[in-house]
């Protein structure tokens, strides 16, 4: 779970974002002025920061330059009043992620935090592979040594040095945006930005936004021009994950923007050019989509200069002692443990479970596991995440009787019940655990009837 650090002298608005951040899954605390703000930052580390720039102690600005002087890294979203852009562009310089005006739209913002937080990850994480590749002599052990995952490695040796536009196609938690940022780090885009959009998580009125940009005034809420994905990653890659969520108008002007390499913002008159380089990924078969008339068969064809597709954790079961003592060192930095192994029986079981969530429920099952063992071991008994009922389903399923239809829902509200008590009720996390995004994951449990 994710923490972050309000800083704001306003009780209100304190409120407003503690319940907003809150009920997206975030753990957060409150300060009510940057001495307070210091004090916390110096005795642990957040996530991120929310740092009001007008605060009753102290300039919101000697703040952040406390905040990088703790650590340089720390992600700050500077919040500051309509009108004060001039404050807004130092904090910039100083090193903020980004920032936003008051009144502020909560939607926007969650999306600003999100990016954030996923922009941290994905340098961590492609730092850890940086490291390996250097380590190993160019071999990433970290995907695994299968020869499924050998092919993947192959592919991205042969695409990455082009400057083809690729599809990545796999299931949800199967490493899709490490195989795009491997693509971008081997190619000659590596030292520009690689940035990365979650189409299934931007709302429909605000994805062409998010893709080109707009100007001031362009819509109910836009009080600053702002940059689009497109010229953020200008010189570099965008990645465009889940790129089937997007609605038809958009895929028309996304397939004109790569053509082009033009994009025109909402609200200009002017369009700009933009050399980028598009990867996209998708859970869905994106071909059977075209076919079923629902994703534009233009902008499939131009997308799929070269394709890949990443195989399920349960296709390549070999990986699995490998990946899981990744992890588990992995989990031990982070968590302050000391775990030495894995026993025999849990690797017995880590190796019998089908992964429905892919590498990224084998990563997070090994964190929780480690954070539960009290030796030096993590035993069977640690892996609660996943268990014996799983693999006697099919056989239950079997036992309650009924039609395709009725046996097709129960799997249905078996699964998603599943998932949401593994996250604490938090519909977000469940739907990437499923595999889809939460406007799909809503409409699903009201059709079950879970609502």
């Amino acid at each position: 779970m994710h923490e972050i650090l309000i800083v704001d002298d306003d009780a209100d608005t304190r409120f407003l974002l503690k319940n907003l951040l809150e009920a997206e899954g975030y753990s957060t605390l409150c300060v009510h002025d940057g001495t307070r703000a210091i004090r916390r930052l110096k005795k642990r580390l957040y996530d991120l920061v929310l740092l009001d720039m007008k605060l009753p102690d102290k300039d919101g600005i000697a703040v952040l330059e406390e905040i990088k002087g703790i650590d340089g890294n720390m992600l700050v979203i500077a919040m500051t009043a309509y009108g004060e852009i001039r404050d807004a562009v130092k904090v910039m310089k100083l090193g903020a992620f980004d920032y936003i005006t008051k009144p502020f739209d909560g939607e926007q913002l969650l999306i600003v935090i999100k990016r954030a937080l996923e922009t941290q990850s994905l340098s961590r994480e492609v730092e850890r592979l940086r490291r390996r590749l250097r380590e190993k002599g160019g071999r990433d052990r970290v995907m695994g040594e299968s020869p499924a995952i050998e092919q993947v490695v192959k592919q991205v040796s042969i695409v990455a040095p082009t400057n083809m536009t690729v599809i990545i196609q796999g299931p949800s938690g199967s490493g899709k945006e490490v195989i795009a940022n491997m693509i971008h780090e081997n190619s000659v885009r590596k030292g520009k930005a690689f940035v990365a959009i979650d189409c299934g998580a931007v709302p429909e009125t605000l994805v062409e936004s998010e893709l080109f940009g707009h100007e001031r005034g362009a819509f109910t809420g836009a009080d600053r021009k702002r940059e689009g994905a497109f010229e953020q990653a200008v010189g570099g890659t965008l990645f465009l994950d889940e790129i089937s969520n997007l609605p038809d108008t958009t895929q028309a002007k996304l397939l004109r923007a790569i053509e082009t390499r033009e994009v025109r913002p909402l609200g200009s008159r002017k369009t700009m050019g933009v050399d980028v380089r598009v990867v996209a990924a998708s859970v869905v078969d994106l071909a059977r989509a075209v076919r079923a008339r629902k994703f534009k068969a233009e902008l499939f064809h131009r997308l799929n200069q070269f394709s890949m597709d990443i195989p399920t954790l349960n296709e390549r079961k070999e990986d699995i002692p490998i990946l899981a003592e990744h992890f588990r060192e992995e989990a031990n930095q982070e968590l302050g443990k000391k775990t030495k192994r894995i026993t025999g029986s849990a690797m017995k079981l880590l190796l019998s479970y089908s992964w429905p969530g892919n590498v990224r429920e084998l990563k997070n099952t090994i964190k929780r596991a480690v954070l539960l063992a009290e030796s030096s071991e993590i035993a069977a008994v640690h892996l609660n995440g996943i268990s014996g009922d799983a693999r006697n389903f099919s056989a239950g399923l079997f036992e309650k009787g009924g039609s395709f239809d009725e046996m097709t829902k129960s799997v249905q509200r078996d699964l998603i019940r599943k998932a949401l008590g593994e996250t604490g009720g938090n519909r977000e996390r469940a739907s990437e655990f499923l595999g889809m995004n939460r406007k799909a994951l809503y409409r699903k449990m009201k059709s079950l009837d879970l609502l």
